[in-house]
């Protein structure tokens, strides 16, 4: 008399499962394709890439005018800075910012400061706050409010400080940080700097990505 294999029945056959559950994920992956590139442009998606254009903006200046990307661009390039009135990084790097753009900004390129904090997670960083710091600290450059969030979005900011460097065409050529100390005693590598001078003198930008280091960007419920 010849066997027969006894299936245990205790034991339920699990390949249908795993059929099932390589289907789902074969219809899944495009979709999460699909939705991960949707985020390069949200809080926590991608920072913008080197050679891509500066997203443009118009937004209010503490001076009371509106500022553009195309009106107030700088000849040779234009530094966008993400920066904000109550982070120890942003005060910690406030006057290195000031003295680069006292030196850059007469060689042709422009500085321009956004503060993309809500202001209602951050009362310290509102409109009337941001006023008062541009006319203490003499800001040499214009200090925007990016009151929607949707500018710091696009750039993909992360952090402030986190600066993207435009060229006369308005293409990234640099982004991250200032440089790899926030104690000026300690810095050895000063990126944007570097990355300043060559665009000023039509040379190529000696590191064109850093890692951008601050206090997180404090996104609207509406927005995060």
């Amino acid at each position: 008399m010849s066997l027969r294999p006894v299936r245990d029945v205790s034991m339920p056959d699990r390949r249908p499962a795993a059929g099932a559950a390589f289907l789902a994920a074969a219809i899944l992956a495009p979709t999460l394709m699909i939705a991960s590139a949707c985020l390069a442009g949200m809080p926590g998606g991608a920072e913008l890439s080197i050679g891509a254009p500066g997203p443009a903006f118009s937004l209010k200046g503490t001076d009371g005018k509106a500022h553009a990307l195309a009106s107030d661009k700088g000849g040779k390039g234009t530094a966008v800075i993400f920066t904000c009135n109550t982070c120890p990084y942003s005060q910690g790097y406030e006057a290195r910012l000031i003295a680069l753009a006292r030196e850059f900004q007469p060689k042709g390129i422009a500085f321009i400061a956004i503060n993309a904090n809500d202001a209602k997670t951050v009362p310290g960083d509102s409109f009337d706050k941001m006023v008062e710091r541009a006319k203490e600290r003499d800001y040499p450059f214009p200090y925007l409010q990016d009151e929607t969030q949707a500018t710091a979005a696009a750039y993909g900011a992360k952090v402030t400080p986190h600066i993207f460097l435009l060229d006369a065409q308005g293409t990234l050529v640099y982004r991250g940080r200032v440089d790899d100390s926030l104690e000026e005693g300690k810095v050895t590598k000063r990126e944007f700097t570097d990355a300043l001078a060559a665009l000023a003198a039509g040379k190529p930008i000696p590191a064109a990505e850093t890692k951008a280091f601050g206090c997180s960007v404090k996104w609207s419920k509406k927005v995060a």
